[in-house]
């Protein structure tokens, strides 16, 4: 197939593109390249795939109508996935603006882009952000999500929305899947498990908070973009037991699906910070902190209908993926 996938630069969209490349597909990667954080990073993400022929590296803001318009005309990819976002729960927070340019606006572009060129699956990030006040776990894909606490998540679920529109009014298959806290090699300097490890390693203290008292569904790089490319490959269809009298918000009568991709269980900050500790042969000091504006205490994916749809449940423990993000992480930096 021919792939566009945008946030091609991005942790899980270097990761998935290495993957498709590997099976044979062509990529198209579109990445703006923006200083969020390190470019190096991405850059060095990006030279794991620039030597592949089959891979076209594209400079281009999704948020660039235009740009998206002749891309799509000109490259006429048969299915596209949007990783590309502006990430980050408490900078959205700081600077609201800049997640309504990049995940509303440019989402929008990339639907006109799929309505107009025939593009036969969209797949897209959304994120476990989007349960916001919801208390009862593990979250469910078909539970009520209305009541965001960061402008991340009211973006996130705005995509969810708008993708339904477009598989209503336009029968574009369209499939959202909702992240939880992925880490691993190659991940983002803005995470915990980047940012801990710098501290740990320098000797300074690591800012936890809710007072240590987090619990996360973390989810490994490698079981992430497996869940990704399953989805891909098996585009949505209406679900023929829909009804507008009970509505499912996890599918429709249209193409339409939503996904959790989580590791179906949750772990304590606390034991998270220990296998690192362990990992790196050091102790932290832990500066104890309360819950920040726009953060939930705690996320656990329920992954039952990933399971029975595509035969797939992340299962890499936190044991097994920080040990492979510190190795990574000396080696790439040299410690």
């Amino acid at each position: 197939m021919k792939v566009l996938v945008t946030g091609s630069a991005g942790f899980i969209g270097a990761e998935l593109s290495l993957r498709l490349l590997e099976r044979g597909d062509e990529v198209i990667g579109v990445d703006n390249l923006n200083d969020y954080y390190d470019v190096n990073l991405k850059k060095a993400r990006l030279a794991r795939l620039t030597s592949n022929k089959r891979f076209t590296d594209v400079r281009l803001d999704i948020a660039d109508r235009k740009g998206i318009e002749m891309l799509f005309s000109q490259a006429r990819p048969h299915r596209v996935v949007n990783l590309a976002a502006q990430a980050g729960v408490r900078y959205s927070l700081i600077n609201p603006h800049a997640y309504v340019d990049t995940n509303v606006v440019g989402f929008m572009n990339l639907l006109e882009g799929c309505r107009y060129n025939d593009v036969e699956h969209l797949v897209y990030a959304s994120s476990s952000s989007v349960y916001g006040s919801n208390t009862k776990l593990p979250f469910s894909v078909h539970d009520n999500v209305d009541h965001p606490v960061s402008m991340y998540a009211a973006t996130k679920k705005a995509n969810e929305l708008m993708a339904h529109t477009y598989s209503h009014l336009y029968s574009l298959p369209t499939t959202g899947l909702r992240f939880f806290t992925v880490y691993g090699p190659w991940g983002r300097p803005d995470m915990a498990l980047f940012l801990f490890t710098r501290k740990i390693l320098a000797g300074e203290p690591i800012d936890v908070f809710n007072y240590g008292k987090h619990r996360r569904d973390f989810t490994y790089i490698a079981d992430i973009v497996e869940g990704v490319i399953r989805v891909l490959d098996q585009p949505a269809t209406p679900n023929p037991e829909w009804s507008g009298d009970a509505p499912d918000s996890a599918t429709s009568n249209a193409p339409y699906r939503l996904y959790n991709i989580g590791n179906n269980n949750w772990v304590d900050l606390s034991h998270y910070i220990e296998v690192l500790e362990d990992c790196l042969g050091r102790k932290a000091e832990r500066n104890l902190l309360p819950l920040q504006p726009g953060d939930v205490p705690d996320t656990f994916a329920d992954v039952d209908d990933l399971v029975r749809d595509l035969d797939y449940r992340p299962n890499t423990s936190v044991e097994d993926g920080i040990r492979r993000f510190v190795d990574w992480y000396k080696d790439y930096f040299g410690v």
